[in-house]
């Protein structure tokens, strides 16, 4: 599958399938990315985590941009 697709098929289901925000996603994301597909390592998502709360937006929206900057 094209990569692209696959992460805009997560993320899609990540944030229609979450309630509670941004902040409640990043568990989600972390299991996600992390430990079930490996496209990131935990540190990448750490880094990922500080970097999408400190810039303006959406913490999810940054997140799912910085793991297809990241893969």
């Amino acid at each position: 599958m094209n990569i692209l697709l696959d992460l805009f098929l997560t993320f899609l289901k990540i944030g229609a399938f979450t309630f509670g925000g941004g902040y409640a996603m990043i568990s989600v994301i972390e299991n996600v990315c992390v430990e079930k597909k490996q496209w990131i390592t935990h540190d990448d998502m750490m880094n990922i985590t500080v970097i999408a709360e400190s810039t303006p937006g959406p913490v999810a929206i940054n997140c799912a941009t910085f793991v297809g900057l990241w893969d």
